[in-house]
């Protein structure tokens, strides 16, 4: 019988928990047939630090080694130092990681040449379907050449490709506590910033796999206190964390308080447009800030709306020749990283911001951060179309209030906004409202969860 994978192969990666889910015989049938997909005569593989990841990522390497494939191995790497070699060495790569998730789990992200990405409707669920069946019928033939296995380091590569595109020679110097979750940016880390104006203070950059410290997830707010702590006590600049695989970065300001992703969006995007002389398009999805729009308006670029999800900002950086898109989940995607995103090129962004004028970094990001935000909220909702028929029927019609269905709905007027979107995995509804000052947006949330709650 074949194996059933509908619970580890998601829409954007292969995900689950090891070796209950999946172990090194599957990871050898995913890089089989990766290398089948593909096509490719050569391909790139990486990993990060969880205690399966170098077996796992061994076995894909063989596996797709016996189809032919040339395997380059880069070994420990944060997911976008394997999206660079991807992009540098025009192979297609994979990356094995589960991100933030439990030390148990692990997973694997997929791309193409040049860093494109390969999910459910690109790729993966042809992969899905040629291992269900080589689980049912044996691993295919090997291929008539048996490809080689090739050691190689990107990681100063990386660091220096990131450094050719941020100026930071001549910031004034600044006191950075880095959180590195045990996870890849304590690998990474140390590199990028070597030979900068930086006091750098790192915290918990110990390899771990297991995260003895916290879980290596900078979007739950539990997950900043031991950085934001530390921030006040050496009187830094500001703090920045990476999750668990080093593709996301979170700021925090001189006093501690986090810096929404909207706002950091919304500054990367003014200085990639004044990089590129003040003309271009920036994307964005639903439900970052109204003001990430604004200061790309107001800078001379043009904003494109779009779904949240990596996925589409990735099409839609293509699609369009974006110089630059951001998510209010902090990943930001960059025309020069090969569309990719690219947690660290957005915190190298942020210290050259802030270093290259005398401000706290409070004031600095106080402009791109005009309206107060509920944030995500979650309500667990058994019929989920249900309540969003209900939530169009309260607003439609109302003078004043636009409704569109780009992702879920959202509702407009000129002082506030929200969105209500389904999750694809869980019966939840996500709201986000935001509106010109507290009070509307807590009047605004309150209202919209009644009916989303019934």
């Amino acid at each position: 019988m074949a194996a059933d994978l509908s619970q580890i192969v998601k829409a954007y990666d292969v995900r689950g928990v090891v070796p209950d889910q999946w172990d090194e015989t599957l990871a050898g049938l995913f890089g089989a047939a990766f290398a089948e997909l593909t096509g490719a005569s050569a391909l790139v593989v990486g990993h990060d630090m969880r205690p399966s990841s170098p077996g796992l990522s061994g076995a894909f390497a063989r596996g797709a080694a016996s189809r032919g494939a040339d395997v380059t191995e880069i070994g420990l790497c944060s997911t976008d130092q394997l999206y660079y070699a991807s992009g540098a060495l025009g192979l297609p790569g994979a990356m094995f990681t589960a991100s933030h998730n439990p030390a148990r789990y692990n997973g694997i992200k997929m791309c193409r040449a040049g860093a494109a990405p390969v999910g459910a409707d690109s790729g993966l669920a042809e992969i899905r379907a040629l291992v269900e069946g080589w689980t049912a019928t044996g691993a295919p033939e090997p291929a008539a050449r048996t490809g080689t296995l090739t050691r190689r380091d990107t990681l100063a590569d990386y660091a220096a490709h990131l450094r050719s595109l941020v100026d930071l020679t001549g910031i004034r110097p600044l006191k950075v506590v880095v959180d590195a979750g045990n996870g890849m940016g304590g690998h990474t880390v140390p590199t990028v910033f070597s030979g900068l104006p930086l006091d750098l203070v790192p915290m918990y950059f110990e390899l771990d796999g297991t995260f003895p410290n916290h879980e290596a997830n900078p979007l739950d707010p539990a997950n900043l206190v031991d950085l934001q702590k530390r921030v006040r006590e050496e009187g830094a600049d500001l703090g920045i964390a990476f999750d668990g695989d080093a593709d996301r970065c979170f700021v925090v300001d001189e006093a501690g308080d986090p810096v929404s992703p909207s706002a950091v969006t919304a500054l990367v995007a003014s200085r990639e447009l004044a990089r590129n002389g003040g003309t271009g398009i920036v994307i964005h999805n639903l439900i970052t800030s109204r003001s990430v729009p604004e200061v790309v308006e107001a800078n001379g670029g043009t904003p494109v709306r779009t779904r949240v999800g990596h996925s589409f900002i990735k099409a839609e950086m293509a699609r369009t020749g974006a110089l630059f898109g951001g998510e209010h989940s902090a990943h930001y995607y960059f025309r020069d990283f090969w569309n990719a995103d690219t947690g660290m090129l957005a915190a190298l962004h942020v210290l050259a911001a802030l270093g290259g004028q005398d401000g706290p970094l409070s004031a600095l990001v106080a402009q791109y951060d005009r309206y107060a935000g509920s944030g995500e909220i979650n309500s667990t909702v058994a019929d989920q179309a249900g309540r969003l028929a209900a939530i169009r029927a309260a607003y439609e019609g109302r003078d004043g209030v636009t409704l569109d269905e780009l992702d879920g709905l959202t509702v407009t007027t000129a002082d506030w906004w929200f969105n209500v979107r389904s999750s694809n995995t869980e019966p939840l509804l996500r709201l986000n409202a935001e509106a010109r000052d507290e009070a509307t947006m807590r009047a605004v949330r309150d209202e919209a969860l009644a009916l989303i709650r019934g």
